[in-house]
């Protein structure tokens, strides 16, 4: 098939590379000329893992093009995805739709003949009979243009996995069995074949399934964080609870996971969004237990901080955070990224320096976008080097060479050797052996 996407951020750069690689002529659209210029040159402006092996792939065999013209998109296929960000409005808890309904009405314009756009953004739901409405005024090809819904389930860090290997497929329509549908089973027709669960949907369901998917994974983290604060107060490990809940088949171990929290441009952005839809819906008594959610979700960033205090109350550093020197280790929001969209990690290293600490961050990838974020922050590519002279090492993203580093190399660097593991993935016993005092969150 021929096929364009709109929008070639994180997802919609991604969903190209991968209908690429399913055998489909894919050209990206988006606004933004360097972005464009990235991408053709097979590279992508942002990290992800293998991205840009299969962006190179396939812009070499040149099945794979970026355009920054809609009318070059128009013309090129009759089938649109559209992956434009949704993002949190600026000072409220509501998605920002100004993006999808740009692209729509410089899409429509262009579309002369039959067509099917799939919207992939994330979306409150209702969204869809708008995007037809305006399809249908402004494109000449008026109601042969067809809406679909898409919605994209990815994993940063393992969005190619579960672009071609998804663990389902959603298709939401309008009515049953449209031209629109025949489409979309063609251009998935290697996932559907290969046995993947596909739920054929209407508009409103398919709407509802990435926020209400985002919304219970978020629930579950922060129900094991709420446990956690419980053994804080009671000097049980939560690592072990979570083991033991983790071996109910009902309750599963993945995404049971305690720590510092979640972050990232999805989570807490469709948490908040399905909170809000929901209330304007007249639905706001559903929602009570992702009010709570995403409160305890918060209030982990401040019990590391707390425990900073503590620690250092404890080393006879009398607690005030004022002058202190901490290396922060980790900057992205979670491992395998350059993403530091709500980082907790960052996070607690702002509040940190608020409070008068001098706050030394430390990340594999994500150091170029956190330096223009936090200018106010000290950083440094050496996570060994980041621990000089440091009072306090906090460990904040749970990135894999951290948890090889040997903490015999660092004892003779810091002033302390305090480490707090706001993640749970360092060893206890190694750390200890080499002369550090551990804590982490949610264990004696």
């Amino acid at each position: 098939m021929k096929l364009t996407v709109v929008g070639c951020g994180y997802l919609g750069a991604t969903h190209a590379a991968c209908m690429a690689e399913l055998g489909h002529d894919v050209l990206g659209m988006d606004s933004d000329m360097d972005k464009v210029a990235t991408l053709n040159s097979g590279k992508a402006p942002f990290f992800e893992r293998d991205l840009d092996d299969l962006l190179a792939k396939h812009t070499a065999t040149g099945r794979l093009k970026f355009t920054a013209s809609y009318a070059e998109a128009a013309h090129f296929a009759d089938l649109h995805f559209i992956g434009v960000g949704t993002p949190q409005t600026p000072g409220e808890d509501t998605y920002d739709l100004s993006h999808l309904y740009s692209a729509v009405r410089q899409l429509a314009p262009r579309l002369t003949g039959p067509a099917v756009v799939a919207v992939k953004s994330t979306v409150p739901v209702g969204t869809a009979p708008r995007v037809r409405d305006l399809l249908h005024e402004f494109a000449p090809a008026g109601d042969r243009v067809e809406v679909a819904w898409n919605p994209e389930f990815l994993r940063e860090s393992f969005a190619i996995e579960d672009t071609l290997r998804p663990d389902r497929l959603v298709l939401g329509f309008e009515a049953e069995h449209t031209w629109a549908e025949i489409m979309l089973r063609e251009c998935f027709a290697k996932i559907i074949e290969s046995g993947t669960p596909t739920i054929v949907t209407d508009w409103a369901t398919a709407e509802l399934a990435k926020g209400a998917a985002n919304s219970f994974l978020a629930t579950k983290i922060s129900f094991i964080n709420a446990m956690a604060e419980i053994c804080e107060k009671s000097d049980a490990d939560v690592h072990q609870l979570a083991e033991i809940l983790g071996h109910d088949a009902r309750i599963g171990r993945r995404g049971l996971r305690p720590g510092l929290g979640f972050g990232g441009g999805c989570l807490p952005k469709d948490l908040r969004g399905f909170i809000t839809r929901a209330a304007t819906l007249g639905a706001a008594a559903a929602t009570g237990i992702l009010h709570e959610a995403d409160a305890v979700n918060t209030r982990r960033r401040d019990a590391v901080v707390d425990l900073a205090r503590e620690q250092l109350a404890r080393e006879q550093l009398d607690g005030d955070l004022a002058g202190k020197r901490i290396s922060v280790w980790g900057a992205a929001f979670k491992p395998n990224t350059d993403d530091i969209r709500d980082s907790p990690a960052l996070a607690v290293a702002q509040k940190l320096h608020e409070l008068g600490a001098t706050v030394t961050v430390t990340d594999p990838k994500a150091l170029d976008n956190a330096r223009k974020l936090h200018p106010e922050l000290d950083f440094i590519d050496d996570p060994i080097a980041a621990v000089q002279d440091a009072d306090l090492l906090l460990h904040l993203t749970e990135w894999a060479e951290f948890g090889h580093i040997d903490p015999h190399r660092l004892a003779h660097r810091p002033t302390q050797t305090l480490v707090i593991d706001g993640r749970g993935t360092l060893n206890p016993d190694t750390w200890r052996q080499a002369g550090w005092t551990y804590r982490a969150l949610g264990r004696p």
